[in-house]
């Protein structure tokens, strides 16, 4: 065993481990399941440790009051080239945001997102976020908590390090009717986006991990109305609302099932038809009549209907 194994083994449980060639026969066996026992024990414990893969890019979104009295964080991460898939990811959010409203992962940026398992588990003021990513690109959303019962009002987002990042990319969303924008650091100019909204954005290049930043967000808005309500922004929950009756998108197979259903289901009553056309046809050149209860094809001579038994009446 290398002594830096054996010295880290030592160190977590508290004692020391000679090597096996220096020990007799007997204590060479004993020291050899020894360490195969501890290496049983370490081997979860080293496994759960393993650092988070590195990220090509992440932009980090902040959306003050967008559809809710609170901040819209979203975050866009791409998984570097070289990361083995699926990764496994472990990233802290806010307590205070009552875990995450959306973790999803998606082919390629910008394409149709898709949900993804996760599990949270608070700690302090954090709450880690454990999921695994089958593809390069996820996708994480949570609304933190921000008071707004003054019209000067404060916010500070803090990314807690713990990913490195090639690039990372800040990116503020002034929220509607606000003045007085500021934030610490300064993302530079605002620019008009397509919903009316202004935006900062600040490329901050490459960031290690382990490493805070910090983003200091100072505004004053009077009015309580969110941006959607005050520039009628539909959300993503008003554009695509849940599948209804006349709504709702079937595999193209379904159609096809439903009328091979009830072509089937009309087979018997067309033999029916057939069968009573033919019992007509046998009756007419039988000259024989139909019974006047049930309407039964009667046979030459019959006095009584062979169907319902009603008497035949003579014409």
């Amino acid at each position: 065993m290398p002594s830096t194994f054996r010295a880290a083994i030592a160190q977590i449980f508290g004692q020391r481990i000679e090597p096996v060639a220096r020990a007799g026969h007997m204590s060479a066996w004993i020291s050899g399941l020894r360490l195969v026992v501890l290496a049983l024990l370490v081997a979860p414990a080293l496994a759960g440790a393993q650092a988070n893969p590195r990220l090509a890019s992440l932009q980090v979104q902040i959306w003050p009051e967008f559809d809710r009295q609170a901040a819209l964080i979203i975050l866009n991460a791409e998984l570097a080239p070289d990361t083995p898939l699926p990764a496994e990811i472990s990233l802290r959010i806010p307590a205070s945001s009552g875990g995450p409203s959306a973790v999803a992962f998606t082919n390629a940026p910008g394409s149709q997102l898709f949900n993804l398992q996760h599990k949270v588990t608070r700690t302090g003021d954090y709450s880690t976020l454990r999921f695994t990513a089958p593809q390069r690109f996820f996708h994480v959303e949570y609304y933190d908590a921000l008071a707004t019962g003054s019209p000067v009002r404060t916010y500070t987002y803090v990314w807690p390090g713990d990913l490195a990042v090639d690039r990372l990319i800040v990116a503020l969303q002034e929220p509607a009717a606000a003045s007085d924008v500021s934030a610490l650091p300064d993302l530079g100019p605002r620019t008009t986006g397509e919903d009316g909204l202004y935006y900062r954005t600040l490329d901050l290049g490459a960031y290690e991990a382990g490493k805070q930043l910090p983003v200091a967000i100072r505004y004053t808005k009077p009015d309580s109305r969110t941006s959607a309500e005050i520039l009628k922004i539909k959300t993503p929950a008003a554009e695509t609302p849940g599948p209804t009756a006349s709504t709702a998108s079937y595999p193209a197979w379904v159609p096809l099932a439903a009328t091979m259903l009830g072509i089937s289901a009309s087979i018997p009553a067309l033999l029916w038809l057939w069968q009573r056309r033919r019992a007509v046809r046998g009756a007419k050149a039988n000259n024989a009549g139909f019974c006047s209860r049930c309407g039964n094809a009667l046979g030459p001579g019959n006095r009584y209907c062979s169907s319902c038994g009603a008497p035949v009446r003579q014409v």
